[in-house]
């Protein structure tokens, strides 16, 4: 298993496994590596194709997984990475700040949906109102805690705003421990619904997805996923080259297994 990732590299990636708490490493015969920050959204889904493209190029991709708002203050505050992905809003900000260099490649896109524990009964999620009524109905909810800087934290805890139902919900919400998503939460019987985007959903064999909030509560500026060299990374030819190959077809492919939607 790829630390952070729930499905193992096949032999047909196999390449030189290193693992460190919250990075994969992929490495190959020679060539000097190059750091990839993404959201950590993308656990699971980019490490198998960076594998196969790591193996083939000959180059060694070290992928370090954090939320969104975590990378985004990272490479604010002067890490050294090569390239990054990031919802498109975060992105901008640091090319502004000079952290990102120009031509910025949206990725994909991707949304927030429900999901209960795999047999559990499906709440009504088809209006905002029958949304509101079936949390206000359920015992217990799970989503990434906002304080982290995740998307998906974020834009529920908007929703919840919305909706007038901050002070309900509160008790009954569980957050998920940092190395989680809210799916596992669910999975365990810890909470009845997850608020989740499909990929954290697909990743988790104990549950299934209901259905996505309705259009009127997303945020899909926020939910477009693009990729950047970061400008003060050595590797630029290199890290030019990775962002290609992601904008390619293999990997469009991936992403729409994973529920995404490729730009």
């Amino acid at each position: 298993m790829l630390a952070g990732s729930r499905s193992a590299v096949p032999n047909l990636f196999a390449a030189t496994l290193s693992f460190a708490v919250g990075s994969v490493f992929l490495t190959a015969a020679y060539a000097d590596e190059i750091r990839l920050l993404s959201a950590n959204v993308f656990t699971g889904v980019l490490d198998e194709p960076i594998a196969g493209y790591a193996r083939s190029a000959g180059q060694t991709v070290a992928i370090v997984y954090a939320t969104a708002g975590q990378i985004r203050n990272r490479l604010r505050d002067g890490e050294i990475a090569d390239v990054t992905i990031l919802p498109r809003p975060m992105i901008d900000d640091l090319q502004r700040a000079g952290k990102i260099a120009p031509d910025i490649t949206d990725l994909a896109r991707s949304a927030v949906g429900v999901a209960v524990r795999t047999g559990s009964a499906r709440p009504d999620i088809s209006s905002v109102e029958a949304l509101k009524n079936s949390l206000l109905a359920a015992n217990s909810i799970s989503y990434a805690d906002p304080a982290r800087g995740g998307a998906t934290g974020v834009l529920v805890t908007r929703v919840l705003e919305r909706l007038g139902m901050t002070a309900e919900m509160k008790p009954k919400t569980r957050f998920p421990p940092g190395d989680e998503f809210a799916v596992d939460v669910v999975a365990r019987g810890e909470a009845e619904i997850a608020l989740a985007q499909p990929m954290e959903v697909i990743g988790q064999k104990r549950v299934e997805l209901v259905g996505l909030l309705p259009p009127e509560l997303q945020d899909p500026p926020n939910f477009t996923f693009s990729v950047g060299v970061v400008a003060a990374g050595k590797q630029q030819p290199a890290a030019l080259a990775l962002i290609q190959f992601l904008a390619g077809l293999a990997v469009a492919s991936e992403l729409r297994a994973h529920g995404m939607e490729p730009r």
